[in-house]
Order: structure tokens, then sequence, then C-alpha cells
């Protein structure tokens, strides 16, 4: 029999992008390859395989999770998300290798940056499912494997013995759902608490006599920020900190960052994002942008309208007479915008801990949890507020950055933080090693299982980084590398460097790059950066633009 590499060589050169017979030969090969490694597991070693929970949410900012501490902590916390913090380990300092929703999740099955996997891009053509990928590996490895929630990667599902997607980034009301025969199906209710009805369900059903390797995907919280209508008004009571760079004028970097299209100020919607319908406003004549109207409030039947309108009527009322009465000033409308939205980002995220609460629950009443392996993690991070932006892309701090915390009974200590540089191209490697199966030499990742084991063991000091889309929010393709302390960007098309010191300028306002006394710490990076471009086998860089 071939190898794998064989096979997929084969695969390559026969497949057009349209013959969809090819990839299940090669998914049915590479089970039958798969199946054969895994025969070497002793039974015992079968039966102490742990099952893996991996809760997953989308654009899922660190300073919004109370087990990360921040000014947010004690306005909105988290405690079930805290619990698997307090019951096992918090990764310090995770990062995802490009800030988007699909090339996130791509990385997360593939253990390969993005550029090596295919998917660099939400614009793409796919997933590439001829390739390996964790699911397959765990499914033919005995494992029953389900994902349920949000998919986004465009091709079916492949390597799960069930799953239940929602169709690209998914609505918040009422919900459709893509079934495994290829039908879709509405259910009323709101996405994060149906995800998790469904979740349950599935292991209510599943095949008890395997492990299982379990994906719950939530849409929350990303944009457009609906809540459930049970926490419309959770943090209408609480004052919300404001973030030193609300108000941030882009000196002192990029050329590049003035430019952006994701500002609360600017770019929110009135009615999409801050939910102020234009049938609401009168003769109100609001400043742009309003481009997206209200897809969430058109999907809600009447009894959910109203207990909507009953919450946001009395408000955008009183809102709108102060903006038509010339009472506000240009900085008191991006704090309102700031407000309206932080209360309806935060909203969602209450639910998503809401039902992080309710799985754990589940796993307690049915005796799960000691051999049950927790991950809650999310894509990447997100804007609240600061740098007066919402949305994620750039490699700074809050967008780079995302969750991951680990309960692992009797392995991983409890109430542990490890502070050590870790990736999203590490998750599939570390489920791999937990699961006793061997690591494929194409992932690009390391298993993060001496790390929850608290070894000492040598450790990567830098990340790669690589941001591949084109154009949206004006966000430009850049490239760089971050260290413990610093962090150096590439932006090819504008020829420009940042560089920043971490540790004395934490929120990344004045690059370094042209300091004379970071001439050794810039030319190190420099270098390091052409090192991990050079072991990724990244691909050329875009050509810089033509200057008028």
């Amino acid at each position: 029999m071939g190898t794998s590499g064989d096979i997929h060589k084969a695969v390559t050169q026969y497949h057009d992008g349209k013959t969809i017979d090819m990839i299940r030969i090669h998914f049915a090969v590479s089970f039958l390859i798969l199946l054969g490694c895994c025969a070497t597991l002793s039974a015992e070693q079968a039966a102490k395989r742990p099952n893996i929970l991996f809760i997953f949410s989308d654009d899922h900012a660190i300073n919004a999770i109370s087990a990360y501490g921040g000014d947010l902590a004690d306005v909105a916390p988290t405690p079930n998300i805290d619990r698997l913090a307090k019951e096992g380990m918090l990764f310090r300092n995770s990062f995802c290798a490009n800030s988007i929703c699909g090339p996130s999740r791509a990385t997360i099955l593939t253990g390969k940056h993005s550029h090596k996997n295919g998917f660099m891009r939400n614009s793409g053509q796919g997933m590439d499912q001829s390739q390996w990928t964790l699911s397959k590996s765990l499914q033919a490895a005995g494992y029953n494997t389900a994902v349920i929630g949000k998919w986004h990667l465009k091709t079916d599902p492949l390597g799960f013995d069930y799953w239940e997607i929602l169709p690209g980034q998914g609505n918040y009301y009422n919900p459709n759902f893509i079934q495994q025969d290829g039908s879709t199906k509405r259910f009323p209710g709101y996405v994060t608490d149906i995800t998790t009805d469904k979740t349950i369900a599935w292991l209510e059903k599943r095949d008890t006599s395997k492990p299982f390797f379990l994906m719950c995907q939530h849409k929350a919280p990303h944009r457009t920020f609906a809540p459930p209508l049970r926490y419309l008004g959770a943090f209408d009571e609480v004052e919300i900190p404001e973030p030193a760079t609300l108000f941030d004028d882009y000196a002192n970097r990029s050329e590049t960052l003035a430019t952006n299209e994701m500002e609360i100020d600017r770019h929110l919607d009135w009615a999409y994002d801050l939910k102020v319908r234009k049938d609401e406003r009168g003769d109100v004549v609001l400043p742009e942008p309003d481009r997206y109207g209200t897809p969430e409030y058109n999907r809600m039947n009447d009894e959910q309208k109203a207990t909507w309108n009953a919450h946001f009527g009395p408000r955008n009322e009183a809102f709108l007479k102060d903006f038509q009465a010339g009472k506000l000033s240009d900085k008191d409308i991006v704090r309102w915008k700031y407000r309206r939205y932080m209360q309806n980002y935060l909203g969602t995220v209450k639910a998503v801990d809401e039902n992080v609460g309710r799985l754990l629950k589940y796993l307690d009443d049915n005796g799960l949890s000691e051999n049950t392996v927790v991950v809650y993690s999310s894509d990447q991070g997100f804007y609240l507020g600061e740098h007066g932006w919402y949305d994620k892309r750039w490699m700074f701090e809050e967008s780079m950055r995302m969750p991951l915390i680990v309960r692992w009974p009797g392995v991983a200590e409890p109430q542990s933080v490890e502070p050590r540089l870790v990736q999203n191209i590490d998750y599939a490697p570390t489920f791999l090693e937990m699961a006793g199966l061997t690591v494929p030499a194409e992932i690009q990742g390391r298993s993060l299982v001496p790390l929850l084991k608290s070894e000492n063991v040598d450790w990567r000091k830098s990340l790669y980084y690589a941001y591949y889309e084109l154009g949206e929010h004006a966000v430009p393709q850049h490239f760089g590398v971050r260290t413990e302390t610093h962090k150096l960007i590439h932006f090819p098309v504008t020829q420009e460097w940042n560089l920043f010191d971490l540790e004395a300028d934490p929120n990344e306002m004045v690059s370094i790059y042209d300091d004379p006394s970071a001439v050794d710490v810039r030319d190190s990076l420099k270098q390091e950066y052409d090192r991990l471009r050079n072991v990724y086998d990244a691909p050329p860089l875009p050509k810089p633009a033509k200057r008028r």
C-alpha cells in the first residue's frame, strides 16, 4: 500500500476542484491506513483514551473572560468558563496564526498555517478535504466524532460520524442548520441555546462503546452581537469601563491604520449593529453608515419582536431625542455607540457562558467529567473598543490573542497558568497525543501535552503571523513575528515595518522601528521573521503598491 503522501499526490494530480468522488476515495484509503496505524494501540491504551469536548466560540476576546482578569472581569463575569480555569489550565499567551474565522478553523483541524492548509481567507474556495485532518484521524482511530454549530469552511465536514452545521455565519434567532442529507431545517429559539441542545442530544445517543471527540461550535459573540431576549438588559445598569485607546489617533504607526474601516465611530451600522432601526427614527437623520438592515430582527416571530421592541424602543427614543436636540458631542456619540455595542456583545457572551455551564453539568450528571478533556477556545480575539475598533484581523494583541483553557482531570493541575507561547497550529497535535496517536510529519504545530503536564521542556520563543484577506475592513495583508517581549509587523504593500516593545508599550501605540536604541532588537526580530518564514515555507510576499 502506498503512503498517504503518495495517495495525496495522485488525488491532487487528478482532482479538478469539482470531483468529489476522488476526495471520498482519498478519505476511504486514508481511513484504512490510519486504521492500520491505530491497531498498534493496546486494549488498555484504547480503554484509557479520554473523551474530548471542544467548546469553541467566535470572536471571544480574552478581556471578556473573567478568568483572564482585565477591566471587564467584575462587570461581566463568566463563572462557568472560569470553572474550567479553576479546575484546569489557563494559557496566558495563546495566539492565532491568522485572525479571521475560516482560516483559524482550518488551522485547528490541520495543524498547519493557512498557506499550507490552503484556507488563507474567508473569500477562498473552501476547505480542501483531501488533506489530512484531525477529525479523520480520530474517527479512524475509533473515536465517535461530531461537530455541531458554526463550521464556516464551505465544504461539508469530513471525518465526523455526525454533523449539523450553520450555513455560513449562521443567525442568532430561529437559525437554520444544514443536515447531513444536505437539507436545511429551521429551529425556533436562540442559536447558542439550540447549538447546546443539539450537542447534549448527540451525547445522549452517541456510541458509548467508543470515546468521543465532540466540537460544539457557537456563532456567538460574532457580529451582529444579538443577545438572547433574556439578557437584553443584563448590562444596562452597570458601568462598562472605557478602554484607554478608544480615541486612538493612529499616529506613530503604519499609515494603513488610519484608513481602516472597523471603527466604532465611523463604521458600526445604526440598524445592523446598534439596533436603531430606520422605522424608529421618524425625521431624525443619522450620519452614515447604515448599509445592512436588520436581518436578525426580520427572522423573529411576533412575540420575539415585541420583547425586542420593549427593550430597545424607549432607549432608542431617548437617544434620538438627545441627538436631534444637539445635546451630544461627537465624543458623546462614540461613547453611546461603544456602550450599546458592549451591552450587546457581553449579552451574547453571557449566553455562551451559561451554555458552557449546561455542558459541564451534563458531564457531571452522567459520570463523564473525570475522563473528558474539556477545552474552551475561540477562533481569535476581538476589539472591544481598543484603538477605537470592533472586529479583528490586525496582528495587534487584542485580535491575535485567543482564549485557551483546558480541563484535563488528573493531568492538568487545577488553577494552573501556562505562560509559554502557544498557537492554534498546536491544537491538532495536542488532541492526537491525548488520544495516543502519532503526529504526522506535515503538521507544523507542537503538542501542548508536555505543557499541560507542567513539564520543563524546551519550547518556542517566537510565533509567526500572516493575514491574507484582500481589503476587507480596509485591513492590509501583513505578516510578523511575536516574541515574549516584542512584536515586529511587516506591511509589504506600503513597505512599512512596525516594532513594539510589549512590556513598555502594551497598548502598541508607538512603533520603535526607527528608534536608534532599538536597532539590535529590530535586527534580531527581522532575522527571526525570515527564519520562521523559511521554517514554515511561507509563500512570496505581496508586491509593494506603486506610489503616485
